[in-house]
């Protein structure tokens, strides 16, 4: 992205807990994040990092028992600026939810009415926010399923969503995301579900509507192969917190953060031979208890002392490329990515520069 991108999004040190019976669960401890104008923004990381809490609070769509410790969550809309946290329920679904934000999540089944036609629900979405014509709202709906790739779009429209396969009703969800022509676009896992062949489909067609329409995505996923294809920048979470952040390129090609090493180290790679592949050793965090130091250190081999007393802060490595580790610290001893991965990070550059050639 240029000097020049605009911003869209700004969250600034955001807190969440959940309250349970037996204590509160630390879910989000100061999430960061910037997404610009016309950027896919991938947030990547295990299961209970906090990439979907997050993002859903955003939208105001947590459990009851979630609460809003602190922070800012900044939409830009023009001259405007939102704070989405400080807005009334009834506010946000009149005037941003649909409108200015929308969501795609993993599973489209909960997001489809299974006892009303795919028209109906497109007609209901397109006349949620205005009073456009019936015989309007159809052909508008017609017409959005065309721009997701359905073939027969008219056909669809009388529809349900069970005479549909899972890829498709993906593509219609797209489809009634997109009905409002929202400026930011919310991607929860929604390749997930879907088998390889369909999932690439899917992702390609993110890809040509992010363009043609100028979408800011963020992108939630545990899949570092679809993060490859779609994304400009990565944050990755651990613990409720961004512990790496930077280009696409900065994080396949240069990562810096014992826990991004050990990600991009469990992705198959079938030329390398090995039956086993690797995971990270012990267990996420109990985010229930007080974290003392670097969230990742009871499971990285290259942790140092300060590790267990102190957490790292957000060092600078470049321009647009930052990493909470204190192996970052310029006091550091210096120590090197395991040889397997920057092997395998060698390849990828030479693969990358053999195809830029061809």
């Amino acid at each position: 992205m240029s000097s020049s991108a605009k911003t869209v999004l700004e969250v600034k040190d955001l807190k969440i807990s959940f309250r349970l019976p037996t204590g509160d669960v630390h879910a989000i401890r100061g999430l960061d994040l910037t997404l610009e104008e016309n950027e896919v923004l991938a947030l990547v990381g295990e299961s209970g990092s906090g990439k979907s809490v997050g993002v859903k609070s955003f939208m105001g769509i947590l459990p009851d028992n979630a609460v809003i410790e602190s922070g800012e969550v900044l939409f830009h809309d023009g001259d405007e600026v939102i704070d989405l946290l400080k807005l009334k329920d009834q506010v946000r679904r009149r005037t941003v939810n649909g409108i200015k934000i929308a969501m795609v999540f993993q599973d489209p089944m909960t997001s489809l009415n299974p006892t009303m036609s795919i028209g109906a629900q497109l007609i209901t979405a397109l006349r949620s926010h205005s009073r456009m014509p019936k015989k309007a709202a159809y052909a508008r709906g017609v017409e959005l399923l065309r721009e997701v790739g359905i073939t027969d779009p008219e056909r669809t429209m009388g529809q349900y969503p069970h005479q549909l396969s899972g890829g498709m009703r993906q593509r219609v969800v797209i489809a009634i995301a997109l009905s409002q022509d929202p400026k930011l676009l919310i991607c929860d896992e929604p390749t997930t579900a879907l088998d390889v062949t369909i999932q690439e489909r899917i992702l390609d067609l993110l890809q040509s509507i992010q363009r043609a329409r100028g979408l800011s995505i963020i992108f939630i996923t545990h899949n570092l192969g679809v993060v490859s294809k779609i994304a400009d920048k990565v944050a990755v979470m651990y613990a409720g917190k961004v512990i790496e952040k930077g280009t696409v390129f900065d994080i396949f090609y240069d990562p810096r953060h014992p826990y991004t090493w050990g990600l991009l180290s469990a992705v198959p790679d079938l030329s390398d031979g090995k039956e086993e592949l690797y995971s990270i050793p012990g267990t996420p965090p109990d985010l229930s208890k007080e974290i003392v130091g670097d969230a990742f250190a009871p499971r990285n081999p290259y942790a140092l002392e300060v590790d267990f007393k102190a957490e790292p802060p957000l060092f600078k490595l470049s321009n647009t490329h930052y990493a909470a580790t204190w192996l970052a610290d310029p006091r550091a001893p210096k120590t090197e990515m395991p040889p397997e991965l920057a092997e395998r990070i060698r390849k990828m550059k030479q693969e990358a520069k053999e195809y830029a050639e061809s």
